[in-house]
């Protein structure tokens, strides 16, 4: 056995296999709630400031039947509207298998965030009235 030549070609080797790694992307609609969390809370930080500013700089307070605080509030409901689309956006995402759910579940926390302050800004500025 020692005296024979070595084969002229080689049987095929095991190659081992390497198990595939799912790539998860992130979520759309997870992403579409993250970016509609923070446009919106930014945009209604403008609207509380807009409206700090003309009540401070009025003499005797903001109107509440002018133009500006009408818009100011139909504004507002819009922005809170947008925000409600979120959750539901998050909540969507959150559903979605074999994807990423950080930005759904930081969209849901940051729409429920914005409202719940948003909610509490208008009861405190009610009740000091």
């Amino acid at each position: 056995m020692d005296d024979l030549p070595p084969p002229l070609f080689a049987p095929p080797r095991a190659v081992p296999t390497v198990p595939a790694t799912v790539v998860r992307k992130h979520s759309w609609l997870g992403i579409c709630s993250f970016l509609f969390s923070l446009a919106g809370g930014c945009v209604m930080m403008l609207i509380f400031g807009v409206a700090a500013f003309i009540e401070a700089s009025t003499p005797g307070g903001i109107d509440e039947e002018s133009a500006s605080a009408v818009l100011m509030g139909l504004l507002m409901f819009a922005v809170l509207a947008l925000h409600l689309v979120g959750i539901g956006l998050a909540i969507g995402g959150l559903t979605q298998q074999e994807r990423k759910k950080v930005l759904s579940v930081l969209g849901l926390i940051f729409n429920s965030l914005v409202i719940l302050v948003t909610l509490v800004l208008l009861v405190i500025g009610n009740a000091t009235e």
